[in-house]
């Protein structure tokens, strides 16, 4: 479902419904026919994604959507309260708002965040859906400001649809059946995307995969009958000859496009069908990546997407059995379900032989990580604390939550194997010794790892975010791409 965003001076004649911002202070707006007083009878105090909708004898209906202390509005507290809008009026074909003219934000972040906000709440993945009746039907959308702003407005709506768009499309992915996406289809995606967008896209099969020495991958994915797929997405700015000096950043994403557990099962628990989304961090960088061009990004970006199922059967990868990875390491196998970091490692050690200025991988990657962090907020973890604090700005101003966890390299004896180079786990602290093991193949590059395990999911409709999977990421690594400066080693 896409949404028509437009601008205009005033709210057109033919909408459905009005959207009117109220803050919990300050006087009443003059389109709000009731009463502070009358608005808090029925529970209405104007409080960051409150509604009520007042019916009318005739026209538009008017909905208050609440947005706090008018002082303490902010980008992310205006995201949520579109958010809150778009649910209250996603029954509705067409609707105005003045969210985008009322606050004290930057106009044109300003009209970003609210097209992202009624996008990100409203989609719906309806795709094997055969009858919906909950099914959206918010077709288009007016922000209402100044005709001094309508150039600013315009820039930020246009900004973020394309965010959104991209978000939702990561949504999506995540969200479809393992029939319905093998790594083959997802690589045939990524080509059709990468046509679209601007995008040089090369994808290896299984053989090439053996032949470049990528035994991470190539061993998950020994007990499906459905071959591997790697894909590399380059980006350059526009620029000629300077643009191969411009800053470089990679991204490496878990492609796991469903994840049994392989030999070591995982426990049939609802957790289970959700394993369809193990593949969110590829997810993320494919959707990311799609809008580099679109949004004028002055960066190199590179995109490794590590595609392969974990299933066991007769030919799966065993307890006991050594890997030989792309860098050059041994590793034995002590849990089959600790395979995310196999495919990852065989992608990072490919992204540093491309000698970028820094590495970010994306990964579902652990139980542990999403135990400690829950579902609002991913970790991340990295050997450079300049990189990880540029993640960290770009996770405040898209609101992906990050929370730093230590690097602690104490822990690494217990990665530590008495027949190979490593073993591909390694004690109680599940999140960090999956990193440290990520650590052997990053080498001295600035590299950051996020483990979002835990927001990849949403249990409930909650802000931008819809219960689903979430497309979590996918604007923190957009941001992360536009804003990227070389860090210090």
């Amino acid at each position: 479902m896409s949404i028509n965003f437009e601008v205009a001076s005033k709210t057109p004649a033919d909408v459905s419904a009005i959207g009117i911002a109220v803050s919990t202070d300050g006087a009443m707006p003059k389109e709000v026919s009731l009463s502070r007083k009358a608005l808090e009878a029925v529970g209405f105090s104007g409080k960051v994604g409150q509604t009520s909708v007042i019916a009318t004898d005739r026209g538009a209906v008017t909905v208050v959507i609440g947005i706090g202390e008018s002082s303490k509005v902010t980008a992310d507290s205006l995201r949520k309260s579109a958010a809150a809008f778009g649910r209250a009026t996603s029954m509705f074909g067409s609707v105005a708002t003045t969210l985008a003219g009322v606050a004290k934000v930057d106009r044109k972040l300003a009209a970003q965040v609210v097209v992202e906000g009624i996008s990100l709440a409203v989609h719906r993945y309806t795709d094997l859906k055969t009858v919906d009746k909950k099914a959206p039907k918010l077709a288009s959308v007016t922000l209402v400001g100044t005709t001094a702003n309508a150039a600013q407005l315009k820039a930020g709506a246009k900004r973020g649809q394309v965010i959104a768009n991209a978000t939702n499309m990561a949504r999506d992915f995540a969200s479809m059946p393992p029939a319905h996406l093998t790594a083959t289809m997802f690589a045939n995606h990524a080509v059709r995307i990468a046509g679209e967008t601007g995008l040089k896209v090369e994808v290896f099969n299984k053989d090439q995969l053996l032949a470049m020495g990528c035994g991470g991958i190539v061993g998950v994915n020994r007990g499906s009958v459905e071959p591997p797929r790697m894909v590399r997405l380059t980006y350059k700015p526009a620029g000629g000859a300077k643009k191969n000096s411009k800053p470089h950043v990679i991204l490496v994403g878990k492609g796991v496009m469903y994840d049994s557990g392989g030999i070591s099962l995982k426990p049939s628990d609802p957790s289970h069908a959700m394993m369809k989304g193990d593949m969110s961090g590829a997810a993320a960088v494919l959707s990311s990546m799609s809008t580099l061009k679109a949004l004028g990004c002055t960066n190199q970006v590179t995109g490794y997407l590590m595609c392969t199922d974990n299933l066991p059967s007769g030919s799966a990868m065993a307890m006991g059995d050594v890997l030989h990875m792309r860098n050059g390491k041994t590793v034995e196998i002590h849990n089959t379900d600790a395979e995310g970091r196999l495919v990852l490692a065989d992608g990072l050690a490919l992204a540093v032989e491309q000698k970028p200025d820094a590495i970010v991988d994306i990964a579902t990657l652990t139980g542990a990580c999403a135990r400690a962090l829950g579902e609002g907020m991913a970790g991340v973890l990295g050997n450079n604390q300049k990189w990880i604090d540029q993640l960290t700005a770009s996770a405040a101003r898209t609101d992906e939550k990050l929370w730093q966890l230590p690097l602690e390299r104490e822990y690494r004896v217990g990665l530590d194997s008495v027949v190979a180079d490593m073993k591909n786990v390694g004690g109680e602290a599940g999140a960090i010794t999956a990193a440290l093991f990520l650590d052997e193949f990053v080498g001295s590059v600035p590299w950051a790892h996020l483990d979002i395990a835990g927001p990849m999911w949403s249990h409930s409709d909650s802000g931008w975010l819809q219960k689903g999977m979430t497309g979590y990421g996918t604007r923190l690594l957009i941001d992360a791409a536009l804003n990227f400066k070389r860090p210090s080693r």
